[in-house]
């Protein structure tokens, strides 16, 4: 199944896009599944129809469903609430009832996050997964969430730490401190093949980001951004709408300036990405017939020139250096920063930062400098003479 992740800044027609996106590939023969992660019905209100929790068919070959955050968080506490239930009863805590209680802050990213999961299992009833992000700020955090959390994890209670669990009592009453139980890690061992599904469909080659702004000095100055966020992380981005763009008029109407700047920054944005403009109606977009009057490219429209991979250059027999290539569009020399911790590299890039594994070859090496050249961060390292293999 291939998956379209839909973002953009607020106000620019994401949701509209998500929705005309997944009825155009629908009509064109992909049974395709439109998710919304708003808490209010955003979705329902452009598609004309109420989309809820369950899934609704809206047409033919098109389904939508909303993450509904309320039930999963009174799900996620009922069963923390079981597994802990003898830590519970020995502290003589009372349990909290689920229909009691409301989400906590963070509930919705990760009732998101397990949306994802969901869609990531086998399953051949759908094609295409449409998923209409939050706006960009919002959907970056959230896509950086699953990776952010398994690191976490594996520092606050590393797997090789699991090997000990029969010795666990044991160490407990030497160390006269009680040992992390078992529940804890069986918990902690769940949530990271949860997220590690996640992160499997986030950087599976069928998935992409489609970007959606309005052409304008703001939406250029987001596009950038999320640009940035998004190859800071490695994600894919398929094509770029275009969107509420106005006709070509006289060039003495009131309309000559703003089609100007929007032509200006339409020419930009086509030296980086795949743009598809949609038309502005005049209106807001409701029901089926306006967002097919959008004429909104299906699934297949982009070529994905985005976030290519990261590659190690052997630059030994001439400069004594390997290369790491980062590939950071729109990045700015001032907005950079770098730190080399152990066997990682920590990026930062304007308002992102991204903790990235070293290559096992460059964990040998230091680094030994780093420039900004052509959209491009290429950091150089020197082979460690302590650790580099030596030869005869």
């Amino acid at each position: 199944m291939r998956t379209l992740l839909i973002t953009g800044p607020g106000g620019s027609g994401r949701t509209t896009t998500a929705a005309a996106t997944a009825l155009t590939a629908a009509r064109e023969g992909t049974r395709t599944l439109l998710l919304g992660t708003d808490r209010t019905d955003t979705l329902g209100a452009v598609l004309g129809t109420p989309v809820a929790a369950a899934p609704t068919e809206i047409a033919p070959g098109l389904t939508a469903r909303r993450v509904d955050p309320d039930t999963g968080f009174r799900e996620d506490l009922a069963a923390l609430q079981d597994r802990a239930a003898s830590a519970l009863d020995l502290l003589g805590a009372s349990r909290l009832e689920p229909e009691e209680t409301g989400p906590l802050p963070g509930a919705e990213e990760l009732a998101v996050l397990r949306a994802l999961r969901d869609a990531a299992l086998p399953d051949e009833t759908y094609d295409l997964l449409v998923v209409d992000l939050p706006p960009t700020p919002r959907a970056l955090a959230l896509l950086a969430l699953p990776e952010e959390l398994r690191r976490h994890l594996r520092r606050l209670l590393p797997p090789e730490r699991q090997a000990a669990r029969a010795l666990r009592p044991v160490l407990g009453r030497l160390a006269g401190v009680p040992m992390p139980a078992e529940w804890l890690y069986e918990a902690a061992a769940r949530l990271d093949r949860q997220l590690a599904a996640v992160e499997a469909l986030l950087a599976d080659r069928g998935t992409a980001v489609r970007l959606v702004a309005e052409p304008g000095p703001a939406g250029a100055d987001a596009v950038r951004t999320a640009g940035l966020g998004l190859a800071l992380r490695g994600l894919r981005t398929d094509a770029l709408i275009a969107t509420r763009v106005l006709p070509e008029g006289d060039a003495d109407s009131w309309l000559a300036g703003p089609v100007a700047q929007q032509r200006k920054t339409l020419d930009a944005w086509r030296e980086t990405y795949d743009v598809h403009q949609v038309a502005h109606l005049g209106r807001d977009p409701r029901g089926s017939d306006d967002l097919a009057a959008l004429a909104v490219p299906g699934a297949g429209a982009g070529t994905g020139r985005g976030a290519p991979d990261w590659p190690v250059t052997d630059g030994l027999a001439d400069d004594g250096v390997l290369v790491w290539h980062l590939p950071l569009p729109g990045a700015r020399r001032d907005e950079l920063d770098l730190i080399r911790r152990g066997d990682e590299l920590v990026v930062t890039a304007g308002p992102f930062r991204r903790t990235v594994p070293l290559p096992s070859a460059l964990r040998r090496c230091t680094v030994a400098g780093a420039a900004l050249r052509e959209d491009e961060l290429r950091v150089r390292f020197r082979p460690d003479p302590g650790l580099w293999p030596r030869t005869r």
